[in-house]
């Protein structure tokens, strides 16, 4: 049994056992709640204490590999340019979707105020800032002090322009520098996968403290979040059959036919990686030149995943919507540069790693509370599904995009 699935199983078997500990044994159910939120709370520190040192290092390490990818050539700086506008696009798509979903099907009033009041230990939602003073508190005096205090947003800041200015050291500096913050991500993705070992547990723990302080309110509202940024998905992936079409130069029912296999074999891994082989096959079966498939689908699996930010955008937004948390145009600007950051650095990780790493920061910076994301990663294995298949059907237009104009030059001298 994989973990995701021990981990699916403690959700639902922690909500069940505290629904029938506060109907059959009330007293009793209070006591072992409030020490398994003890437990529930530890575990959920152990995933904060890695968000920081990650999100960090996996910024400045794929700045650095973009770009190195961009200096191999024009195809690659071409892919690497089409990577970096389809990630701020679903990002964009993700905060304009989340809220009109929300809007044409709101998580019911009762299920919110019931799962808000369970999760005692969230604190209360900071005022905005002043104006002046976000502004002014964008460019940090200390990144040190701004990475103790969670300020997110301006230690990205900082972290951007630092990985920026390592891009333009002489090659060996740069490769030593690179080295480090990949072997910095390595360790963090250690400590993390340990911390996730224990998911069983601590979701168990905060699932029974859910379950006997809401009761079955918990499972409509899971069931709710699933189906909300599952169609986010849905929608962002299914942008990769215009792409194709049009951009591409590839017919719609010849795409549709050539994808299939791949979308089916994806479903079955939930691996874009696995799904390569797969891939480069069905490119080629669609124009795509075995030379220019073998770079840019490779590129794509390691850089892209269209699904990412706008996914992971609408979990902050609904956990936004689910507490109150009132967003205005500057916190949906700095979201989405926040969105795109983070999900690009967390390409290469595996899904739950990569779901705390890339969730976590833009509720930090936004006010938005995380302790909910220790809940809401027990059931990412099913909108993980969606995103997995849109990644995939998009990793195979962008080999059509980018082949595209070499057949234009072929056709032209023929």
């Amino acid at each position: 049994m994989s973990n995701a699935t021990r981990i699916l199983l403690a959700l639902f078997i922690g909500l069940a056992l505290g629904v029938i500990a506060a109907a059959q044994a009330p007293v009793i159910g209070v006591q072992i709640a409030y020490w398994l939120d003890i437990v529930g709370s530890l575990w959920l520190n152990g995933l904060r204490m890695t968000v920081v040192p990650l999100v960090v290092a996996l910024l400045v390490t794929g700045i650095v590999k973009s770009a190195e990818a961009a200096r191999a050539g024009p195809m690659a700086a071409r892919t690497v340019f089409w990577v970096v506008c389809l990630m701020i696009i679903s990002a964009v798509l993700g905060a304009v979707l989340t809220p009109a979903l929300l809007s044409l099907w709101p998580m019911p009033a009762e299920s919110a105020a019931e799962l808000r009041a369970a999760l005692t230990t969230v604190p209360a939602v900071a005022e905005q800032p002043p104006l002046r003073d976000f502004i002014v508190a964008l460019v940090p005096t200390n990144p040190i002090s701004s990475a103790a205090n969670d300020s997110i947003l301006p230690l990205l800041i900082f972290t951007l322009v630092f990985a920026f200015a390592v891009t333009r050291l002489a090659q060996e500096p740069r490769a030593q520098m690179a080295g480090f913050f990949s072997a910095l991500a390595d360790a963090m993705v250690i400590v993390i996968e340990w911390v996730l070992k224990l998911a069983p547990i601590g979701v168990f723990a905060l699932a029974f403290v859910v379950g006997a302080r809401s009761g079955l309110a918990a499972l409509g509202a899971v069931a709710h979040y699933i189906v909300t940024v599952s169609i986010v998905g849905i929608i962002v992936g299914a942008f990769a059959y215009p792409i194709a079409v049009f951009a591409g130069k590839v017919r719609l029912g010849e795409f549709v036919r050539q994808i299939a296999p791949v979308q089916a074999f994806a479903v079955s891994t939930q691996s874009s990686l696995a799904s390569l082989p797969l891939m480069l096959k069905k490119a080629e079966a669609l124009g795509v030149r075995e030379s220019t498939a073998g770079l840019v689908l490779p590129m794509a699996v390691a850089l892209l995943r269209v699904t990412g930010p706008a996914m992971n955008l609408a979990v902050a937004l609904y956990v936004a919507n689910w507490f109150g948390v009132e967003l205005d145009a500057f916190d949906y600007g700095f979201a989405i540069f926040i969105t795109a950051l983070t999900s690009m650095g967390a390409v290469s990780l595996p899904g739950s790693v990569s779901f705390v790493t890339s969730i976590a920061p833009i509720c930090l910076a936004l006010g938005i509370p995380i302790e909910p994301l220790a809940l809401l990663i027990a059931v990412e294995t099913l909108p993980d599904i969606f995103r997995t298949t849109g990644n995939v059907q998009m990793d195979v237009a962008l080999a059509t995009v980018i082949e595209a104009p070499e057949k234009e030059k072929a056709n032209a001298l023929s």
